[in-house]
C-alpha cells in the first residue's frame, strides 16, 4: 500500500493535472486546487483522456470514468488540509511559491508532508517561508507525467530522512521510478542531460553543418532509442571505457560550451515563434500536425512504460 492515501495537487495546468491522473489511477484520493475557474473546469476532462491513454496501453484496468471519480475540485485551498501529501505545482515564480506555501503551513499539521514539482528551483530556495522545513523536498515529475516514470526527488540539508524515504517507498508504490538527487544541484539530473544535448544540437545547426531536422532525426534513429534501454554511463562501460576515453579526449575539448548558441532560440522567441503554442517553433506546427505528434510521443511512451512495469533489467 503507498504511504500516502490521500494527497492534494495545487495547480491544475498541464503537470498538475497529470500528476493528479497519475494517483487517481494509482487508486488514491485525490484533491486538485487551483483558483482559475476555467482551467479547473478543464481538469475532468483531461483526466479522462489521461486515463483512456492508461486504459490502452493496459498500464490500468479501470474505465477513464472510474479512476476519474477520485478527483475532488476546488478553488479552495482550505481543501487540502487533511492531505497527509500535497504536491505543488504551479508556475515557475519563487516569489509566488513561497506565498503559497506561507498559505499552505497555516492550513495544515506538521505531519503534512509538502513537495514541489519544480522543475529549476532548488529546495532550499524554495523552503524558505517554512517554519516546518523538515517536512519539505522536491517532487518532480516530467511531461507527460503519466507516460515518464521518473520522479526526482531532491531533499534540502534539512528535510527528515524518514520523509524523503517515505516519498520514494510511495513513488515505487504507484508505480513510479523515482531517483534520489542527494545533493542540491540546479536542474537536477535530467535537466542538466537535457540542455546539454540541446546546447550541442544548437550548435550543430548554428554551425550549419545539419539541419535541425537532421540533428533531430539522427537522435530519434540512434541515441534516443538506445538511451531508453541503457543509459550513457552503461554505453560507455558496454562499448569499452578505453575506447569512450580515446573518443572523448579529442572531441570533448571541441563541443560547445558557451551560451552564444542561445541567440538562434532567442530569435524565435523575439519573432513570437516559441513552438507549439503559438504554432510555429524551428518547425510549423499546425493543429492537424502537434496532435498527431504528440499522440506519436505519448504512445510511445506509454509502450516503453508498459515493457518496464512488466520487467526492467
Amino acid at each position: 500500500m503507498p504511504v500516502f492515501s490521500t494527497v492534494s495537487v495545487v495547480g491544475s495546468g498541464l503537470m498538475g493535472t497529470g500528476i493528479a491522473a497519475v494517483f487517481a489511477a494509482a487508486k488514491l484520493n485525490v484533491t486538485l486546487i487551483d483558483t482559475d475557474p476555467k482551467r479547473l473546469d478543464e481538469s475532468p476532462a483531461r483526466i479522462r483522456s489521461i486515463a483512456a491513454e492508461l486504459l490502452s496501453a493496459e498500464l490500468v484496468e479501470e474505465k477513464p470514468e472510474e479512476i476519474a471519480a477520485r478527483v475532488i475540485y476546488s478553488s479552495q485551498l482550505e481543501a487540502c488540509e487533511e492531505s497527509e501529501l500535497i504536491l505543488e505545482a504551479i508556475f515557475e515564480n519563487l516569489a509566488a511559491k513561497h506565498a503559497l506555501y506561507s498559505q499552505i503551513e497555516r492550513i495544515v499539521p506538521p505531519s503534512t508532508v509538502i513537495g514541489s514539482n519544480t522543475s529549476g528551483f532548488t529546495p532550499s530556495e524554495l523552503c524558505q517561508p517554512f517554519r516546518h522545513s523538515e517536512r519539505f523536498l522536491v517532487i518532480h515529475f516530467w511531461n507527460p507525467p503519466h507516460a515518464i516514470p521518473l520522479v526526482e526527488v531532491v531533499p534540502h540539508p534539512k528535510t527528515d530522512p524518514q520523509i524523503t524515504d517515505d516519498v520514494l517507498d510511495f513513488l515505487r508504490a504507484i508505480k513510479s521510478e523515482p531517483v534520489l538527487v542527494s545533493k542540491e544541484i540546479p536542474g537536477f539530473i535530467g535537466n542538466r542531460l537535457q540542455y546539454a544535448v540541446l546546447r550541442e544540437a544548437l550548435a550543430i545547426v548554428r554551425s550549419g553543418a545539419a539541419t535541425a531536422e537532421a540533428v533531430d532525426t539522427a537522435m530519434k534513429a540512434s541515441l534516443g532509442p538506445r538511451y531508453s534501454m541503457v543509459g550513457p554511463i552503461e554505453t560507455a562501460d558496454l562499448g569499452g571505457l578505453d575506447t569512450f576515453f580515446t573518443i572523448a579526449s579529442y572531441l570533448m575539448p571541441l563541443l560547445a560550451k558557451d551560451e552564444d548558441v542561445l541567440e538562434l532560440m532567442k530569435k524565435k522567441v523575439d519573432a513570437g515563434k516559441t513552438g507549439l503554442r503559438s504554432g510555429e517553433g524551428f518547425y510549423p506546427w499546425p493543429k492537424e500536425r502537434a496532435a498527431a505528434v504528440v499522440a506519436h510521443r505519448n504512445r510511445g511512451l506509454l509502450e516503453h512504460r508498459k515493457a518496464r512495469t512488466d520487467g526492467t533489467p
